[in-house]
């Protein structure tokens, strides 16, 4: 038999080759973009091109420099080369070879992070010499808290529930990383931190990037304690300025226990009567300035940081035991393994994955990082499966419509949403099972 009789049109992934650093987004790159090379510094990706070395052809990327200078680096040595990461609309300025510059720019940035890590080291320090708030052993409440979560616990899960408890009963402010992956549990982890925090009458306040993410935990929390008298609000931009000035209002007085929402939790106004827990969901998608400027406001607190994806600043202050990590590896009971498969592109059988997965009253994702032609892609699948509730999303649409659609999309009034990746925010949609 050959490889074609046996594998058809599907090959099932086993084993991959780790991917350079540049060829992973190299694809990504077109003429006339913005490229850093760590020894010339920034420059105009013009593209590749072959020249004879020694009678021999050899392949190079062309930059071009300020003055029209050229550079030509053998594709052997990309890895000193990476994409230019935009902050900001403005273009960058193209450094010159040969000039200083480059150097001082570099030299300027190590003192920055040097500066950055000296502050940093000293508030962990000033954390664990700082006596917080100790609270008490689990009561009555708590207990019955615990019974009504409709699933069983992972080992993980009781693991990292009994070492969050341990240091909120602990004189020091916690300080603890919570790795897992998307559906292994981490928000009920989060919830029982934060119902106990309530029950010595500290309030909470959940962090998240986005306030789509807000939105579902808002949604999430108040199932969860709903046989409970704890209240639960968001702050984002979704509520009106006269809605956002009652809830920071009655958060100073004390009458709101849980309060989730984006960074509209780092403005002025907003004040705790008593804040006791600081709880960061997906803690990559915020600056460090962001989230050190709210542990600032109140050194003293217990902070819980959860993430599927640790920025290596995070894990390497865990793993250095500046901060304690707990990490949940095992699934929840009964869920599947992934089932992963490459195959040229079939509009046929991209049709065919997207119907079994509706007949199962499932949703679909279908990741396409093209903004210029996204909306084909959309269209092809409303034309091959025509009772198909298509969305589409992208990060050029205006942030207010962005999240209007993944809020409809996680209400189910899509089945199907078109994206680019800029749904890697860690939202947990049980009924998404085929990507």
């Amino acid at each position: 038999f050959s490889e074609k009789d046996i594998f058809t049109e599907e090959k099932v992934i086993v084993s991959r080759l780790p991917a350079k650093p540049f060829l992973s987004h190299f694809r990504d790159l077109k003429g006339g973009d913005y490229v850093v090379h760590a020894d010339y510094g920034i420059g105009l990706f013009i593209g590749l091109m072959k020249m004879e070395i020694e009678r021999k052809n050899r392949e190079f990327i062309e930059i071009i420099y300020k003055d029209e200078d050229k550079l030509f680096v053998p594709v052997e040595d990309l890895n000193l080369v990476q994409k230019y990461s935009k902050v900001g609309s403005s273009a960058p300025l193209l450094n010159k070879l040969g000039s200083p510059s480059w150097e001082r720019t570099k030299a300027r940035t190590k003192k920055a992070i040097e500066k950055m890590a000296k502050e940093l080291l000293h508030l962990y320090a000033q954390r664990k010499a700082m006596k917080g708030f100790s609270f008490s052993l689990g009561g009555d409440w708590q207990s019955e808290f615990e019974r009504t979560f409709e699933y069983e616990e992972t080992e993980d899960q009781l693991r990292a529930i009994k070492e969050i408890m341990s240091d909120m009963e602990a004189e020091f402010p916690m300080d603890r990383l919570l790795c897992g992956d998307v559906g292994y549990g981490k928000t009920e982890v989060a919830m029982r931190a934060s119902f106990k925090a309530v029950m010595d009458g500290k309030q909470v306040a959940v962090l998240c990037p986005t306030t789509v993410l807000a939105s579902q935990h808002l949604t999430t929390f108040r199932n969860r304690v709903v046989l409970f008298p704890l209240r639960v609000e968001s702050l984002t931009r979704l509520q009106t300025k006269g809605q956002q000035t009652r809830i920071v209002e009655d958060l100073k007085k004390g009458l709101i226990d849980i309060v989730i929402g984006t960074h509209r939790l780092f403005s002025k106004d907003v004040q705790f009567r008593d804040l006791g827990l600081l709880i960061i969901d997906e803690e990559q998608r915020f600056g460090v300035s962001q989230k050190e400027k709210i542990k600032k406001m109140k050194t003293d607190i217990d902070v819980l940081t959860l993430s599927a994806t640790p920025i290596p600043r995070t894990l390497n202050l865990s793993l250095t035991s500046i901060r304690d990590m707990s990490l949940i590896e095992t699934p929840p009971r009964d869920r599947l393994a992934i089932h992963t498969v490459v195959t040229p592109f079939s509009p046929r059988l991209i049709a065919s994955a997207v119907k079994t997965e509706l007949a199962r009253r499932g949703q679909v994702y279908y990741i396409h990082n093209r903004v210029e032609d996204i909306d084909k892609i959309a269209r092809m699948i409303e034309k091959f499966v025509p009772q198909t509730r298509v969305a589409v999303v992208h990060g050029k649409m205006p942030s207010a419509a962005l999240e209007k659609k993944m809020i409809d999309f996680i209400n189910q009034k899509f089945n199907v949403l078109v994206s680019t990746t800029i749904i890697e925010n860690g939202i947990d949609i049980p009924l998404v099972n085929t990507l």
